[in-house]
């Protein structure tokens, strides 16, 4: 019987014979890590991994890679533009609660204001009488 290993991590179903995770190990990595493949598409490549020329192993770790860094740039675009709109939401909200404030603010100022002038109509009635 073959020594095989399971794989271990999110890609667990897949099979990979424990000289072929020896022998290709950093591309095991890069093939479980591919958000482009199935976990059937997975197990196709490391499957003909041994049999694969230089020149064929050179491309796919060169196709990984340039996948994953695409990908760790897209999701550094993203992270800042999420860091973009969360504070400008936070600012958004800041000048909404300011606006709030200083609206409460006038409206206890008017009707101070008119507590102030009825009062003021008060005194002036009573001087008169």
């Amino acid at each position: 019987m073959a020594d095989t290993a399971q794989s271990t991590g999110t890609h667990s179903g897949l099979v990979i014979p424990k000289d072929t995770q020896q022998k290709f190990a950093s591309l095991i990595v890069l093939i479980t890590a591919s958000e482009s493949m199935t976990d059937e598409e997975r197990q196709y490549w490391i499957n003909i991994l041994p049999v694969m020329t230089p020149d064929q192993l050179a491309s796919l770790t060169d196709i990984l890679e340039t996948e994953k860094r695409q990908l760790a740039a897209i999701d550094s675009k993203y992270a800042k533009e999420i860091e973009v709109i969360g504070k400008q939401k936070m600012a958004k909200k800041i000048e909404d609660e300011r606006r709030h404030q200083r609206e409460g603010r006038r409206s206890q100022e008017a009707k101070i204001a008119q507590q102030d002038a009825a009062r003021a109509d008060e005194l002036l009635g009573q001087i008169e009488a």
